[in-house]
């Protein structure tokens, strides 16, 4: 009995500790919502600023008080949205190359360097964009600074490579290989098995690397400010105008910032904290709705 006594004792203990660290999480989470919220909402609550002004002015100008992050919205959005395009088929492709393609030396060869690539840090990849993207489009840009949304794009697309890459090729070797020898059986051909079966049979996982991607590339700073201009004013209207994505206003400013400027860099915290909210909750509901069907 006694035994049986410690024994259930030690349970409840790991137990515990098992409870203690899920919470170490939430209470993480919660901590760092509740603290940017608080910062972020008080100028607001106190009239200091105009929320409106705030969400819709085009120019950060702190020293004639003008906070306006429309243009910054903008520039954080079609980044994005560019990344997305170019890096996720290039992603997904490589994924299906990997899991359905490869051979196992081939393989690992690509797997491994994926991992290296996700390995790197992030001002590495700014250094890299810098050095050899911002040249290049300086050469076909029509302005005269290479720093631009495209650069911008290029150096986001590689970065959430590797996020999309490993997520995808492990939800496509998780496909069971009865799906694959079905379509063989029924006289499809290896393109057509990978195309109609498996990357349908996997879609779940690899929209799930999809959101992580765009978590990735919408919440990057380091890399993105060496290369993306970080101008005070300005929506951009083309693939060569300078950008200021919203990460990077808050680098560069909250170290020195006091007051209400400093309380609007929180603000801009909670615009980030939402935008990424409302993108994860959309993608997540369009991908329930697919698997539904």
């Amino acid at each position: 009995m006694e035994a049986i006594k410690r024994k259930k004792l030690r349970e409840r203990i790991i137990e515990n500790i098992f409870l203690l660290c899920a919470c170490v999480a939430v209470i993480s989470l919660l901590a760092i919502t509740f603290f940017v919220f608080y910062n972020g909402l008080a100028p607001f609550v106190s009239n200091s600023y105009s929320l409106w002004s705030f969400l819709t002015g085009v120019e950060w100008r702190p020293g004639s008080n003008m906070y306006g992050i429309f243009y910054m919205i903008v520039g954080s959005v079609l980044a994005t949205f560019g990344a997305i395009l170019i890096g996720v088929p290039v992603a997904i492709l490589t994924a299906v190359f990997i899991a359905e393609m490869a051979g196992s030396r081939a393989g690992k060869v690509i797997r491994f360097a994926v991992e290296l690539l996700a390995g790197i840090p992030s001002v590495l990849y700014g250094v890299f964009g810098l050095g050899i993207i911002v040249p290049y489009v300086l050469k076909i840009s029509p302005m005269a600074q290479g720093e631009s949304l495209l650069a911008t794009v290029f150096v986001l697309a590689i970065m959430i490579l590797p996020t999309v890459v490993s997520i995808s090729e492990t939800s496509l070797s998780a496909v069971p290989k009865e799906y694959r020898e079905g379509s063989y059986a029924l006289g499809a051909s290896k393109i057509q098995t990978i195309f109609r079966v498996v990357l349908p049979a996997a879609k779940s996982g690899i929209m799930t690397g999809v959101i992580l991607g765009i978590g990735r590339a919408i919440g990057e700073t380091m890399a993105v400010m060496l290369v993306c201009g970080n101008p005070i004013a300005g929506i951009p209207t083309s693939l060569f105008s300078q950008i200021r994505p919203l990460t990077t206003n808050i680098a560069l400013e909250m170290g020195y910032a006091s007051g209400v400027h400093q309380e609007l860099l929180y603000s801009t915290g909670v615009v980030l904290f939402v935008f990424i909210m409302i993108i994860n909750f959309a993608v997540n509901r369009i991908v329930k709705t697919k698997v539904g069907n």
